[in-house]
């Protein structure tokens, strides 16, 4: 086993070992980390087979990523200051009786549209103004093709993860078929655009300080997402 293969299994690993744990204490926040680490074992898988144009560049994208939320999750629990959205995500999941699936877009939420854009400014800040535009496409291009791989993963996440705790979402999916799926898979793909979009903002931006006025404006739109969200119904 190489090092990089061995990295993506400790990953999975660290995933695997808090799903269970919180399997153990009906912690719900299980619902969002065990569809995070189903897809997170396809794009590892993806990279395997060379289905990204830079895959060294993918990897260390998706160990960013995850970083991010190991980070707020060890924050939170350890009574830290966490990101605003993640210390609602964790409360919310907590305290309110909510569908499996408002869980899962609740976290979903937090990590693309709040997380994904600041790591793609961290991998992208250095780089960005020395690629040409046709290397600016292929990262482009490469955050595109997860989309698909995320699309190709929601049917087996509704399946595996939400229907067995959900009447309502198997209902839905033994009556509209595919249809729930696509619209999941639409949501998500329209969600990373908008963060690619974000990114290429900061990226923009000069000055430390003006940076900061835009993280915080998207974490207050994040927020606002959240709450719309968790509303009990």
């Amino acid at each position: 086993m190489n090092l990089v293969m061995a990295t993506n299994l400790d990953v999975l690993n660290r995933m695997d070992f808090l799903i269970r744990d919180w399997k153990t204490k009906n912690d719900d926040r299980q619902v969002f980390l065990s569809c995070y680490r189903l897809m997170t074992g396809n794009m590892f898988q993806a990279i395997e087979m060379d289905e990204f144009h830079d895959r060294v560049w993918i990897s260390t994208l998706l160990h960013r990523f995850a970083n991010y939320y190991f980070d707020a999750l060890e924050c939170y629990d350890c009574g830290k200051t966490s990101p605003k959205i993640w210390q609602e995500v964790h409360q919310c999941t907590a305290e309110l009786n909510l569908r499996q699936v408002q869980y899962l877009l609740m976290g979903v939420n937090a990590h693309i549209n709040y997380d994904l854009v600041l790591t793609l400014f961290d991998l992208l800040d250095q780089e960005w103004p020395h690629l040409s535009r046709e290397e600016q496409q292929l990262r482009y291009e490469d955050h595109c093709k997860v989309n698909e791989i995320i699309a190709t993963s929601i049917d087996q996440v509704q399946d595996e993860l939400i229907n067995p705790s959900d009447l309502l979402m198997e209902w839905m999916d033994h009556v509209f078929g595919n249809l729930d799926e696509y619209l999941i898979s639409s949501l998500i793909t329209h969600w990373r655009q908008e963060v690619w979009d974000q990114a290429c903002v900061l990226l923009g931006t000069k000055g430390i300080e003006h940076r900061e006025i835009l993280r915080a404006k998207l974490e207050r739109s994040v927020l606002k997402r959240n709450r719309i969200l968790a509303i009990d119904f």
